[in-house]
């Protein structure tokens, strides 16, 4: 088969074939790849670049929940976007409160770099605003870019 042949049944699955299922999980786990990057991008550079704290740290905030999104999305393709969103809701909401359990282990692995990108140290209920902002700006990236992948595709 040559490529534009190739080309066009890439362009022409239907929503829920598997081969744009495929696309749609490869599109989102790319876009939570970039998100990562971004986090830590932000968390490692922005004081070196002289970004104030609440973007440093908010940011953050929004593109973890940004990332848990477009991971639950990729894992779970065909479910409706508003269930992703609403998992990932859930899930920031979990780990938001978990910071409020201490134990001397669990506390010593937060002082730790992977302890504190994955768990963080201390509770705010600002964060869960910040996830909710990354939720939200995932999944209007999510819907746009489905739409516009279609619309190109008619």
């Amino acid at each position: 088969m040559d490529r534009d042949s190739l080309e066009h049944n890439a362009t022409s699955a239907k929503p829920h074939s598997p081969h744009a299922t495929n696309r749609r999980r490869l599109s989102r786990l790319a876009a939570a790849c970039a998100v990562i990057l971004a986090g830590l991008a932000l968390r490692i550079g922005g004081y070196r670049l002289g970004l104030p704290f609440l973007i440093v740290k908010y940011g953050g905030s929004l593109l973890w929940g940004s990332m848990v999104y477009l991971l639950l999305a990729a894992l779970a393709p065909r479910r409706p976007r508003t269930v992703n969103a609403a998992a990932a809701m859930g899930t920031a909401i979990a780990v938001e409160l978990f910071r409020l359990y201490h134990a001397p282990w669990l506390d010593a692995f937060r002082l730790t770099t992977a302890g504190a990108l994955l768990f963080g140290r201390i509770f705010s209920p600002w964060n869960i605003l910040a996830y909710a902002l990354g939720i939200g700006a995932a999944l209007a990236w999510d819907r746009a870019s489905f739409l516009s992948i279609r619309a190109a595709h008619r």
